[in-house]
């Protein structure tokens, strides 16, 4: 029997280049897809460069792994970007740039990846947020990108179900990645060193830390493999050290 193939975009990030290893540990083929090829996991059988957010990539992307591999058997969207500026202050060309790389570049990417996972029977697994349900100030326009992204995630359900392909959402909360380091250091948390902010961001969850981008890996390829979670579909998992679980008022 072949290897099942996953493709994970945003691969080179924290929680990419995380997700990326865990599926090669649990013996899939990984290929992944980033604008930036320096910082490619080493274990990834193909490396796409491409940047998702671009109308023509999607098409390109996966043209390249039918000619490769032959199939598809999971689809990772990972890929995203953040702005942290209020809205007063955020301009329509920022707000349009954080939804074509959050939201577009997964509709068009899963328009162009359905045809090769209704072959496998495969699954969809969106990257979404925490801050789909409870945000900060100063991130409304990721924030509003990773809601929109949830409802994406159901219709999808809906409408790919009776293909006999599966669409969830992990929400990640606060994770240890080069993306929350440089929010902090943008000032969206208090303190002056970002390692001091990670840690008293850490202690405000239930479970005394911030996340670690294989915890969230491990979510992602429970929620891929068709073994693990084959009746679930059109779900959001929250992955948060519990985060939202506690009122803002205590």
């Amino acid at each position: 029997m072949s290897k099942r193939v996953v493709a994970i975009t945003g691969v080179s990030g924290g929680i990419g280049s995380a997700t990326a290893r865990v599926f090669y540990e649990a013996g899939w083929v990984v290929v992944g897809v980033d604008r930036r090829k320096d910082a490619a996991p080493e274990i990834v059988h193909q490396f796409i460069q491409a940047d998702v957010s671009k109308v023509e990539a999607p098409h390109t992307i996966f043209e390249l792994i039918r000619s490769k591999q032959g199939r598809l058997d999971a689809l990772v969207n990972n890929a995203a970007c953040q702005i942290c500026k209020p809205i007063s202050e955020t301009t329509a060309d920022e707000f349009d740039m954080i939804m074509a790389c959050n939201v577009r570049s997964i509709f068009l990417s899963v328009q162009c990846a359905l045809p090769l996972l209704k072959e496998s029977g495969g699954s969809i697994v969106n990257i979404s947020s925490v801050h789909a349900v409870a945000t900060s100030s100063g991130i409304a326009a990721y924030a509003a990108s990773k809601g929109a992204l949830l409802a994406l995630t159901r219709a999808m359900a809906l409408e790919f179900g009776e293909m006999g392909v599966r669409c969830n959402a992990v929400l990640p909360g606060a994770v240890d990645t080069p993306m929350l380091h440089a929010g902090l250091s943008r000032g969206h948390a208090n303190g002056n060193d970002v390692q001091k902010k990670l840690r008293g961001l850490g202690k405000k969850h239930v479970m005394g830390r911030v996340g670690k981008p294989v915890e969230i890996g491990q979510t992602i390829l429970f929620l891929a493999d068709n073994d693990r979670s084959s009746f679930m579909t059109g779900q959001s998992l929250v992955v948060d050290g519990g985060a939202t679980a506690r009122l803002s008022t205590e």
